[in-house]
């Protein structure tokens, strides 16, 4: 197969694999993310679920595809954004004259609604959030290691 300057060929069967895993990644670590408070799971083994696509798409398409299809100054942000969200949940408590992190909106719904458990839903979405930016970041991280230890010339990380 002729390629333009510059392109590599990857493994078809690791890229057509990375390809058809891709979206059950994703929605599985969305589904635990959100149905973590009712089944098992919650936010912090859903990010690390959905971080794997980060995984899968270094797998099928190399570290520069990967680093170029996933900004990794907005997935730093938005790592903190995360952080910040928690901890205004957090005080949520706080300002209701609790403890900080007491579930202050449970009673706003009804028995066997997805909001039933309060705001520990919306802080297990934040820590979702968190750690699936805070692991995918790490792991565009390494990939960059990985890069300069092979002795990529001309990159940066």
């Amino acid at each position: 197969m002729k390629f333009k300057a510059g392109i590599e060929e990857k493994n078809v069967v690791v890229k057509c694999g990375a390809d058809f895993m891709l979206p059950f990644a994703l929605t599985f670590g969305f589904f635990v993310i959100f149905f973590g408070t009712s089944s098992s799971g919650g936010g912090f083994q859903g990010g690390v679920l959905v971080s794997a696509a980060v995984l899968l798409v270094y797998l099928g398409y190399g570290r520069r595809a990967a680093q170029t299809a996933i900004n990794s100054e907005f997935i730093r942000i938005n790592e903190a954004i995360g952080a910040i969200i928690y901890v205004v949940l957090g005080m949520c408590g706080i300002f209701a004259g609790g403890v900080f992190c007491e579930n202050v909106f449970f009673r706003l719904f009804e028995i066997g609604d997805p909001l039933s458990a309060g705001n520990i839903t919306f802080m297990s979405f934040a820590v979702g959030y968190k750690v699936l930016t805070g692991v995918g970041f790490l792991l565009l991280l390494m990939i960059g290691l990985l890069a300069l230890e092979s002795g990529e010339e001309g990159e940066e990380a």
